[in-house]
């Protein structure tokens, strides 16, 4: 509405001024014609005398020139801006020995004209905006930035228009391939990934000298989520992409890897191994308390994962917290998985602790062993009463019973110890977990040498 008011108050201010400027000299020129044509037929003399005609004669004149003038209006009115967004942007030039830094992914179009002009730009196809880097050597250059249209009567502005870019000599080098394993929470607990062995063991990195200074590892990434139903046995996967790294473990993306991708061939294994479950009790009971028994739910339990963290499974350890335990009592213990163990048969156990009396049983000169000496090194005690040492076991009469001093161990540790003379700490430990063992004698002396 704003549009059509403007266009009446400017035809209007347009009218004024045709009237004094052009209808009203064109009627004394028609006048004058007249004139020269007096003596044609009198028919055309009268009425071409008539002021009446004169004036038809002149609005129809008037009325022509108004139509071109409104004609050339409306194409100056009907102006129109669109911007187009994130157009590609081309870059030519020698990708074979040059790199190029510096230039736009895309760019921002503004196509300026009428807007059946600018429909149709949108609908017919374009070369798009380019780069032509041709001839240009390694340096800094400015250069701009091209739009092709077909459409002439539009007018158009990049944004940006002109860049500069930096090119460089593009090398290349050898990069020794390894591999990273993603997403492997996502397969089976109970397999495994023994073995990847790739297709190729090295690749070819290409880009600007100090780009490829910066290459630390080129790692090939292999998702599992991209092994088609994984099992055991041999699997090929194919397209694994590959990925540079600097030091800190960042992505390059600046340089050329070849190939793109390699081929990986994965070994999954299911190793598994039945071991016994060994119950721990931590911490001291309430005072005059002793466990009488610990009766577990399950006794032996199958643990899945890597062959080397399964050979050092000898047993199964599972720890519970009897500190100031006074009465029998159920623990319901949720297990938890060693390192490089995937998976366990069960997750959980139960262990019902009974509770007793205490009482005290000792055990008169029981040796004293020796861990962590040295290496080159021997200990011996210094005397003979260093060498051997009176224990004090606590627990119920029951387990007391049954126990033998073999069952009793005994030891000084000498992690960190040199040559010499040491007085150190005495140690006692038993096979039985239910009882609690001490030294009455707390140090005892060593001499450590070199040996024979």
């Amino acid at each position: 509405m704003k549009k059509i008011g403007k266009s009446k108050m400017f035809f209007r201010h347009i009218g004024l001024f045709f009237d004094k400027w052009l209808i009203t000299p064109i009627t004394k020129l028609i006048l004058k014609i007249m004139d020269l044509f007096k003596g044609f037929a009198k028919d055309i003399d009268r009425l071409s005398g008539k002021k009446s005609t004169l004036l038809v004669f002149s609005l129809i004149l008037a009325f022509g020139v108004f139509v071109f003038v409104d004609n050339e209006s409306s194409v100056m009115i009907d102006q129109y801006a669109e911007i187009l967004y994130d157009q590609p942007v081309t870059a030519v030039y020698n990708e074979e020995l040059y790199v190029v830094e510096g230039l736009p992914k895309t760019v921002d179009i503004t196509l300026i004209g009428q807007r059946r002009h600018i429909f149709l730009a949108k609908q017919s196809p374009s070369k798009g905006v380019s780069v032509d880097l041709t001839g240009l050597k390694p340096g800094n250059h400015r250069v701009n930035l091209k739009y092709t249209q077909r459409l002439k009567s539009l007018d158009y502005k990049l944004d940006p228009s002109t860049i500069t870019v930096t090119i460089y000599e593009k090398v290349s080098e050898n990069k020794a391939l390894t591999y990273d394993i993603l997403h492997q929470d996502s397969l089976d607990s109970k397999l495994y990934i023994s073995n990847v062995e790739l297709d190729r063991s090295e690749v070819i990195i290409k880009g600007a000298q100090y780009k490829l200074d910066k290459v630390a590892s080129v790692k090939a990434l292999l998702d599992v989520n991209d092994i088609p139903n994984p099992k055991a046995g041999e699997i090929m996967v194919k397209d694994v992409p590959l990925v540079a790294y600097d030091n800190n473990g960042k992505v390059i993306n600046d340089i050329e890897i070849v190939p793109k991708t390699v081929t990986a061939k994965v070994t999954i294994t299911s190793p598994s191994k039945e071991v016994p479950i060994r119950i721990i009790p931590k911490g001291t009971l309430a005072f005059g308390k002793s466990i009488k028994s610990m009766e577990s739910s399950l006794s032996k339990i199958t643990v899945y994962g890597s062959q080397e963290a399964i050979d050092k499974i000898e047993q199964f350890e599972v720890d519970i917290d009897v500190r100031d335990l006074d009465k029998n009592k159920d623990f319901n213990v949720v297990l938890s998985k060693p390192k490089g163990i995937t998976d366990l048969s069960s997750k959980s156990i139960t262990v019902k602790v009974i509770v007793d009396n205490s009482t005290t049983k000792e055990f008169n000169d029981v040796s004293i062993t020796t861990r962590n000496t040295g290496d080159g090194l021997v200990a011996n005690a210094a005397t003979d009463e260093d060498s051997k040492v009176n224990v004090v076991v606590t627990g119920s009469s029951d387990a007391l019973s049954s126990l033998k001093e073999s069952d009793i161990t005994a030891y000084v540790d000498l992690d960190g110890y040199g040559e010499g003379t040491h007085e150190v700490d005495v140690h006692v430990t038993g096979n039985d977990l239910k009882l609690s063992y001490a030294s009455k004698t707390k140090k005892v002396k060593v001499v450590i040498s070199k040996k024979q």
